[in-house]
């Protein structure tokens, strides 16, 4: 039930379900791929043009490397640019094949293949990653709460928060609290493992601390904050600066690209940064276990 964080493309997704490529999933990987293929199929036969454009009868790997596509022709001309443009993309429709097999060798040893069939390359993903969405209503479906109701204002206002985080935020919240980036596929997946959400009071004032986690029990402890805009606050820095449960980064590489990703937690930290140094607060990124370094100190004094 454990969803693994593999970062692999749609299309190799697609090919592991023993699905065809198509050229749109190249396209998928490399956008200005195939209207370049497609310039030059439809190019005018002006031999001077071709002569000046001066092309190698190659095309780059995905890895960027040239590959030569014939040993037959050395450039590209009107007279062999459709044989180029279809050895071309016979190429990179084919260029992942022998991974993929070997792949689909290795999960034969646990899964019959035969299996991956009956799903669509998306549908398989979601299985063996979870939903890269993040549904809250997932989260919120497997939840207990310790030390306050979950009718209080306090949980109203920690869900309506996770609500309004953007994909990258819930990933990150699932990294600080469960030391991963995304949900599983189902409540069944859970496998009884419950999130649970505890209030205490022996943080006081506790607007002045920042919540704890403990990835190993699901568990998130915060104060009895005194409104939502505190606990927004509290909760994105613990989040966005806790490295502690993280310590090879393995989940923050593995982050979801669909909104900004990574480069939207690192502008937050940047401007938080930029804050603090404006009021000449050191900036620390230590902390213990599932425990954020503490925030700028209030102006009032105090700690967390």
């Amino acid at each position: 039930g454990a969803p693994l964080s593999l970062t692999l493309a749609e299309p190799v997704w697609k090919q592991l379900s023993g699905s065809n490529l198509t050229p749109k999933d190249i396209t998928e990987v490399d956008r200005d791929y195939m209207p370049g293929l497609m310039c030059i199929r439809d190019m005018d036969a002006d031999t001077k043009a071709f002569a000046a454009m001066d092309m190698a009868f190659s095309t780059p790997s995905a890895a960027g490397q040239e590959v030569l596509l014939s040993n037959r022709y050395r450039r590209v001309t009107a007279e062999n640019r459709n044989e180029y443009v279809k050895l071309a993309l016979n190429y990179r429709l084919h260029e992942f094949d022998q991974a993929v097999a070997a792949v689909r060798e290795g999960i034969s040893g646990v899964v019959p293949v035969p299996l991956f069939s009956l799903f669509t390359g998306y549908e398989l993903e979601t299985m063996v990653c979870g939903s890269p969405d993040i549904p809250i209503h997932l989260l919120k479906s497997v939840a207990t709460y310790k030390g306050v109701e979950a009718t209080s204002p306090l949980v109203s206002w920690f869900w309506a928060v996770m609500e309004e985080f953007s994909i990258t935020e819930r990933s990150l919240f699932l990294r600080f609290v469960w030391g991963r980036t995304r949900l599983p596929r189902s409540i069944a997946d859970f496998r009884g493992r419950d999130f649970v959400l505890q209030i205490l009071d022996k943080y006081q004032p506790p607007d002045d601390f920042l919540p704890e986690s403990y990835t190993c029990f699901f568990l998130l402890k915060m104060p009895r904050y005194t409104s939502k805009q505190v606990l927004r606050d509290k909760l994105r820095y613990a989040i966005h600066f806790c490295k502690s449960i993280d310590t090879d980064e393995y989940a923050r590489v593995n982050l979801p690209t669909g909104d900004g990703a990574n480069s939207e937690s690192s502008e937050y930290q940047d401007s938080v940064i930029e804050s603090e140094q404006e009021h000449n607060i050191e900036f620390s990124t230590g902390g213990g276990s599932g425990v954020p370094p503490p925030p700028p100190p209030p102006p009032q004094g105090g700690g967390g």
